[in-house]
């Protein structure tokens, strides 16, 4: 591994040493308060773009107080209580800064009902099993979202489309044995659904069990079998009568989802916030289990009321001072759909259904069916979020919705003036080629989901033919027209596919560009892939810049926060098709360790 010398990196370090020669035997005390608590040796990637790499780092308290190039003896800050680590072939790298989450569903589906790969009796009994032993005797089991995977298998690219004629349609005979005192009811993947299934319990609590209604089927005897089909009126009678989960299953599923964090490297995450659930934040951060850094995203439509209430960008909720733990951050915007129903918007047609170009949300238009625009309505949520001194963060996936929020942004410029320094494109999905350098134009962040790449190559070409597919995940004519990536799981992912938080994932899919099962051989349209030092700084200095915490978050450099993962590799040595073997062996946090691999 190159190593490459920062003299700025070293200044607290010959400092000390200064002071150690010229004070003598009167400063013994001040000197053992310099004692590191942690000393890394070996492999280190720093995310410091003149010095990408180090060989040893020093950490006290919750800082970093030094960074070298080489391994040199640093005895002077080694006391009797500094745990020396030699990291071997292992990788210290900063930690990673996920662009990107959904907590509250993240935390639902590790606990709650996970359904999207499920398309058999056997396997929703198994899911249906893991569930019942986490949750309370009574609890509702709803959601699920079955079947996302069904025509396409998990890791396919998109050659292996299953006939969905005779898709899979489960009954309440079939979970009624293992589900005796816990109502369930769950859908399949699509939005609305198409189905949904009542078990036995919560078609007696809804009234339905021996008074079935249209859309219900019916076995030969005319008795429910718990398949409900869309637009049935059994549907709202069983969510009327379905019970709020308690405050304490709300509380373990974020402990859960925190869990995961830990384990998988995560450090910060820019969260998609729903209306009160910092109260479930301050809750766990008044209790000391807050161990990830929480940048909160409400809706855009919140802008007037946060101004009102005098909320400022990276302050407490509770405090309103600044906070290292739990702040809010840029608004959360929407301008299309996704692409997995057809509802981001393109300039032309989906291929797979011609009439379809895609449906606007409620930030861009007032029409129920979301098919009228109106970008006047986010222009005035973009001017009340910078009055008030936020940015925001647009959700926008098609080629027509991209062109549109940079249009909006465009014209925002021009009346405010400067940079649009922390705005930012959300998943950036397809972008045609004459609206890339406008990122670099305008200053607006491109915040990507690589994993999306091996997702959702299975029905990308089948949506929008191969031609436009060219412009989807253009990770690298992005860079080369000099937009800034931030790198976000978009954790736990839609109603049709599950994305995941470990980075490995995201790396794999930016570098090579395959499916898990690592097809098509050479990455789908390999000329968007992009190096691994690249994608690392998108998923830690580029994640600081875009919350404005560059100078203290991001990189391994003295005087920074000491949020340090150590993987099981060094994958800069390693071959790229080894990424998604990657495992994190330690996880710290504000110079404490949150999680280590047993």
């Amino acid at each position: 591994m190159k190593s490459f010398c920062n003299p700025a990196q070293t200044c607290l370090i010959l400092l000390s040493l200064l002071f150690l020669t010229s004070c003598g035997d009167t400063n013994k005390a001040e000197t053992a308060t310099q004692t590191a608590d942690y000393i890394f040796k070996g492999h280190i990637f720093t995310a410091e773009e003149t010095a990408p790499f180090a060989r040893v780092v020093a950490v006290k308290g919750n800082r970093i107080i030094a960074v070298e190039p080489s391994e040199i003896d640093l005895a002077y800050l080694t006391g009797t209580n500094t745990k020396v680590i030699e990291l071997g072939e292992k990788l210290l790298v900063p930690g990673f800064i996920d662009g990107h989450t959904h907590f509250n569903q993240a935390g639902k589906q590790i606990n709650d009902v996970n359904l999207l790969k499920v398309a058999s009796d056997t396997a929703l009994k198994t899911e249906l099993t893991r569930v019942i032993n986490i949750i309370g005797t009574d609890e509702w089991i709803t959601g699920g979202s079955w079947g996302a995977y069904e025509s396409w298998q998990d890791g396919s690219s998109g050659a292996n489309k299953d006939d969905l004629r005779s898709r899979w349609q489960p009954t309440r005979q079939s979970i009624d044995d293992i589900t005796p005192s816990n109502p369930v009811f769950v859908n399949s993947f699509e939005r609305p659904a198409e189905l949904y299934l009542a078990n036995t319990v919560a078609l007696r609590k809804a009234g339905l069990l021996d008074k079935p209604v249209a859309g219900m089927d019916l076995d030969a005897q005319g008795i429910a079998t718990g398949l409900i089909r869309k637009d049935s009126p059994a549907i709202a009678a069983i969510q009327a009568v379905v019970a709020e989960k308690s405050h304490q299953r709300i509380l373990n599923e974020a402990r859960a989802a925190l869990k995961r964090l830990r384990e998988n490297g995560v450090v910060e995450i820019h969260d998609i916030t729903k209306t009160d659930y910092e109260k479930i934040y301050l809750e766990l951060q008044d209790n000391g289990e807050l161990t990830t850094r929480v940048w909160m995203r409400a809706d855009l439509a919140r802008a007037a009321e946060f101004n009102e209430k005098e909320i400022k960008i990276n302050t407490h909720p509770v405090s309103r001072q600044e906070d290292d733990y739990l702040r809010w951050g840029s608004y959360k915007g929407y301008i299309d759909g996704i692409m997995g129903n057809h509802s981001a918007l393109f300039f032309d047609p989906y291929e797979d259904k011609p009439e379809e170009y895609g449906r606007y949300r409620d930030h861009t238009s007032d029409d129920k069916e979301h098919r009228i625009e109106n970008m006047e309505k986010m222009y005035a949520y973009l001017k009340e979020a910078h009055r008030g001194g936020f940015t925001a963060n647009v959700h926008a996936i098609g080629t027509r919705g991209v062109s549109l929020m940079l249009d909006t942004y465009e014209r925002l410029q021009k009346e405010v003036g400067g940079s649009l320094e922390g705005f930012r494109v959300i998943h950036c999905q397809v972008v045609r080629p004459q609206d890339l350098p406008r990122f670099k134009a305008l200053g607006v962040i491109a915040e990507v989901n690589p994993y999306h790449v091996s997702d959702d190559m299975r029905w990308m070409e089948e949506r929008i033919g191969h031609e436009r597919s060219k412009g989807a995940y253009a990770f690298r004519s992005l860079l080369t027209n000099g937009a800034t990536l931030v790198f976000a799981s978009d954790w736990p992912g839609t109603n049709a596919a599950e994305y995941y938080s470990h980075p490995k994932y995201l790396l794999h899919a930016a570098v090579n560009r395959t499916t898990l099962n690592g097809t098509p051989e050479g990455g789908w349209f390999p000329e968007q892939k992009i190096s691994l030092m690249e994608a690392m700084m998108a998923y830690s200095i580029n994640g600081a810049r875009a919350t404005f915490d560059d100078d203290v978050k991001g990189s391994i450099k003295v005087g920074k926060l000491a949020d340090l993962v150590i993987l099981d590799r060094d994958i800069f040595e390693r071959p790229t098709d080894e990424l998604l073997s990657m495992e994190i062996d330690m996880t710290m946090v504000d110079g404490k360790v949150v999680y280590e691999r047993l």
